[in-house]
């Protein structure tokens, strides 16, 4: 059987800790392994358990998730931070990122998308509340002037779900394909669309072909 994700969490306030908890123990393949009360306690638990994932407040008294998660980034590269936040804006995302945290998930996200984060930055991805990507993208696209950097912007596992849209394949018969659920592949399919701005599903075809994933029917 494959080994669960184990996951720390922290945040400085007990309710909020427990709310976290109780939706991360009905996730599939995810256990926690510890609470952490803010940054410091939280490097001590890394330190002792050694998570998979740790999911912690950008705003905790005495040592902040931001720099927690840089002292993460340098002593525990195998720990994968995820930074939860009630702020979308662009600024608070880059410091994250520039932090070394592998995925920034805004408080308000669901249980889907929860799965979704712990899962993708388990697996070496980094993932961004779509809510947040957005900006992000959108200034990023500003810099590099056009849409050639943006299949950089789509994790492997969105890429590879638009080149199976764009092929024609049914939303079941990706999920058979990818050993995945049909809920999780609509996900995907929701995330992908919001950070591409396409929403049809024609509209993703031909943004692959633009981007050659696949190739025009002759």
């Amino acid at each position: 059987m494959t080994k669960p994700i184990r996951v720390l969490l922290a945040d400085d306030h007990a309710l909020v800790r427990a709310g976290i908890r109780a939706l991360v123990q009905n996730l599939a393949g995810v256990e926690v392994v510890a609470e952490a009360v803010d940054g410091r306690e939280a490097l001590a638990l890394v330190k002792q358990h050694d998570p998979d994932v740790v999911l912690m407040d950008i705003s905790m008294a005495g040592l902040n998730g931001l720099e927690a998660a840089a002292r993460m980034a340098k002593d525990h590269p195998n720990t994968r931070v995820i930074i939860l936040s009630a702020h979308s804006n662009e600024e608070y995302v880059c410091q994250a990122l520039r932090a070394g945290a592998a995925g920034y998930l805004l408080k308000d996200a669901g249980t889907a998308e929860l799965d979704l984060a712990v899962k993708a930055v388990a697996r070496g991805e980094t993932y961004l509340s779509p809510a947040v990507s957005k900006h992000v993208i959108a200034d990023y696209m500003r810099r590099v002037g056009g849409e050639s950097g943006s299949l950089e912007l789509l994790t492997p596992r969105q890429r590879e779900i638009l080149q199976l849209i764009a092929e024609g394949q049914t939303t079941k018969q990706i999920a058979n394909t990818l050993h995945i659920s049909v809920k999780t592949v609509e996900t995907h399919r929701m995330q992908l669309m919001e950070r591409v701005d396409i929403h049809d599903v024609p509209g993703l075809v031909r943004f692959a072909i633009r981007m050659r994933l696949v190739q025009p029917e002759q």
